[in-house]
């Protein structure tokens, strides 16, 4: 069915906020407010862990003896089933209400790029990716944030927030996970990391806005041959597939190239 939305308008429609998605805290904004995770797949695991025993002692469906499950185990995998939908409502109930209150307090947000598919493949970070909801909280910003009025931008996949200083942009060459609090060594300049992101993706949209004609964003550049800061594969000359290569400088990449915008 047709139906007219009329979505009220952010309070600030001219505030930019960087928002960080995390493990730990579930988003932290530009603004030094951090969101907790709520963790509720974590607070039902005790219950599906015995849930799980119970049902491996009763009897369940065997192929191969073509074995009908008992009553018993039917009963027990219908509560699994029901605990598991109670962790899923109770996630996308979060989501909701968060997403929902920033759309309506923010007019433009930054997020990063994330791979979440990727993330989910290491196995010990899995199950707590797959808990926060980082791309469910990112798809229902970006579209309540068209309903609004609001505009939402991607930082680019390689472009580094968490090694950038977000007081005077200088990039560090490593930063190790487990060092949550950023230390700038060129200005001394210290803050804790996520909010040092959420401030460097929020900077972003100030830089795209400063170099165009137009200070919404909306403005169009001549866009870079590829990603600048794309990993590229070569070959040594000589092989089957290499060639020479040539000496060309390097071009350098400005804050355009760090930011897309989604309509």
């Amino acid at each position: 069915m047709e139906i007219d939305r009329r979505d009220p308008a952010p309070v600030r429609p001219d505030s930019v906020v960087g928002v960080d998605l995390g493990i730990k805290s579930s988003a932290v904004l530009s603004t030094g407010e951090v969101i907790a995770n709520p963790r509720h797949l974590d607070v039902a695991l005790r219950e599906l862990r015995r849930l799980g025993r119970q049902a491996a002692r009763r009897i369940g469906p065997d192929r191969r003896t073509r074995q009908a499950p008992s009553a018993r185990w039917r009963k027990t995998q219908a509560r699994i089933r029901r605990l598991h939908t109670a962790v899923a409502n109770a996630r996308r109930d979060g989501l909701h209400k968060l997403s929902t209150r920033l759309v309506r307090t923010h007019g433009v947000f930054v997020l990063e790029d994330l791979h979440v598919a990727g993330m989910i493949r290491n196995r010990r970070l899995a199950r707590h990716v797959a808990g926060v909801g980082m791309g469910e909280l990112r798809r229902q910003i970006t579209y309540k944030a068209g309903w609004a009025g609001g505009r939402v931008h991607l930082a680019d996949r390689w472009y580094p927030p968490s090694k950038t200083c977000s007081a005077c942009g200088v990039v560090k060459a490593k930063l190790r996970l487990s060092e949550r609090t950023f230390h700038c060594d060129q200005c001394g300049f210290t803050l804790d990391r996520d909010l040092n992101v959420a401030r460097d993706l929020a900077a972003l949209v100030d830089e795209v806005a400063g170099g165009m004609s137009s200070p919404s964003c909306g403005a169009t550049r001549n866009e870079p041959d590829g990603n600048p800061y794309k990993t590229r594969t070569t070959r040594a000359t000589g092989t089957a597939t290499g060639r020479p290569t040539r000496s060309t400088p390097r071009r350098k990449a400005t804050a355009h190239d760090m930011v897309s915008h989604v309509s």
